[in-house]
């Protein structure tokens, strides 16, 4: 199958018109690079040697001087499907071409419909009510004002305290760094929003290092929750949020039994879970969703990255429906949930949503990582015994290899390691000293090995 869907994927791009353009490196480029203000960027060392990308294909970046990359990465984890799929590509033109933007309060496009109809039916039993948004981080401010206004609506408005988990990432805005636990995300903005906690974290490499898949131990790490509880009463809290995988903390794998008893203690105590799967969601773990490959269903799932394959912003919140039934009382030509944004729905990225799911069921890729685990697994864990490397986490189609931090400069290693994988044609990132890889569902055996070999050569160079 993956040699057919290779050939299919060669021939498909061979095809593409687009891929007659000429690079920007073909034009002169007379724009300054000081204006633009990089995201999570060093901005200083990047704008003394740009690494410019140029065109994408398939599983490779080109970039402006012409140089193939290969992507281990998934852009940013959303480009699931590969770049540059035509499906997606001819499904925004035509929609750009039709109607360029609709308003979503009190009105709507039929594409609008169609996506979340579609996302409904892949999403977990009972999460069959969708919200969109434009990124991970509005689906995370969306999921924890839906659960706090949802507890007044059933008459429990005293359940307004959010708890989050310490290395959680929930995206970028205030209620997602309150809940975040990464202490670089939030140290220099203030005092945050009030009423936030955290449970402690999963990653314990004393009992649990080089594990192959989910951990052993940890399980019990859950119970942490009970001791915010006893602190706070359970009458105040409305809910939990965490990452069934924490990927931008480092690939933190959750330990054997710890989300079912997440899930439990929060059942116990009336308090909604909300799992972040703008990481894991579309494919990433095996299944449409971590939810399903955990076999532990949260009460509101948020997603972004991959709904649209990374090709135009979207995100959405999905919902059980007991939820979204509890806002629709009163006059029915009154608003139920004063919240959205400009942009919900916006036509382009719903076709791009539905040229994505095209994509994604013509090829089985929301089961591919399931196929391809086994290998992705050996090939990640042969790098234990290189230089520096203090552990390995893998699930599905993501690994983190941590490194040892250089005494007094933490993350330059992992780093070094990042440009010279780069100058030898390979993208990988970087969260402090881990690499994490997490590259298109699309990859083959050969791109694991050539990702894995060009990462044991950089690790073994990088002192």
């Amino acid at each position: 199958m993956r040699t057919t869907l290779a050939r299919l994927i060669r021939t498909e791009f061979t095809a593409n018109e687009f891929t007659a353009n000429p690079l920007p490196s073909q034009r002169t480029m007379s724009s300054s690079l000081d204006a633009y203000w990089m995201p999570f960027t060093a901005n200083r060392q990047f704008k003394k040697a740009p690494r410019l990308l140029a065109r994408a294909e398939g599983m490779h970046y080109w970039t402006d001087d012409g140089r193939q990359i290969l992507d281990g990465v998934a852009g940013l984890w959303c480009v699931n499907a590969g770049h540059a799929r035509p499906k997606i590509v001819q499904a925004i033109q035509a929609q750009a071409a039709q109607m360029d933007y609709a308003p979503p309060f009190q009105m709507a496009h039929p594409q609008a419909f169609e996506l979340a109809d579609r996302l409904a039916k892949l999403a977990p039993p009972g999460l069959n009510r969708v919200f969109f948004t434009n990124s991970g981080s509005e689906s995370v401010e969306t999921a924890l004002k839906i659960a706090i206004a949802y507890q007044r609506a059933r008459g429990e408005g005293t359940r307004t305290r959010l708890i989050g988990r310490e290395r959680g990432y929930h995206g970028v805005n205030f209620g997602g760094i309150s809940v975040g636990g990464i202490v670089a995300n939030r140290k220099a903005f203030g005092t945050l929003l009030a009423g936030v906690d955290h449970i402690r974290h999963t990653h314990d490499p004393a009992r649990n290092a080089f594990s192959v898949g989910q951990p052993e131990h940890g399980a019990d790490l859950a119970d942490d929750l009970e001791r915010l509880v006893a602190l706070h009463d359970a009458s105040t809290i409305a809910a939990v949020i965490v990452e069934p995988v924490a990927g931008s903390t480092g690939v933190l794998i959750p330990p054997q039994g710890y989300l079912q008893r997440l899930r439990d203690i929060c059942d116990r105590h009336g308090i909604l879970l909300i799992f972040d799967e703008v990481i894991t969601g579309f494919g990433r773990t095996g299944q449409p969703f971590a939810a399903q490959t955990f076999g532990v269903t949260p009460d509101l799932i948020t997603t972004a990255k991959g709904i649209t394959n990374g090709a135009v912003p979207m995100g959405a919140v999905l919902v059980k429906q007991a939820i979204h039934d509890t806002f629709m009382n009163g006059p029915e030509h009154l608003i139920e949930l004063f919240h959205g944004y400009t942009y919900s729905a916006h036509p382009l990225a719903c076709a791009a949503g539905l040229g994505t799911l095209d994509t994604y069921a013509d090829e089985g890729l929301l089961t591919q990582a399931g196929e391809l685990q086994g290998y992705f697994a050996e090939a990640v864990h042969s790098l234990r015994g290189c230089a520096h490397v203090i552990d390995i986490r893998n699930i599905g189609l993501v690994g983190g290899i941590e490194l040892a931090p250089r005494p007094g400069e933490p993350g330059k290693r992992a780093f070094d390691v990042f440009l010279d994988c780069y100058e030898r044609g390979v993208l990988i990132r970087t969260t402090g000293d881990t690499i994490a890889l997490s590259p298109p569902l699309i990859i083959e055996r050969g791109q694991i090995d050539q990702i894995v070999d060009t990462l044991r050569g950089a690790i073994n160079r990088v002192a």
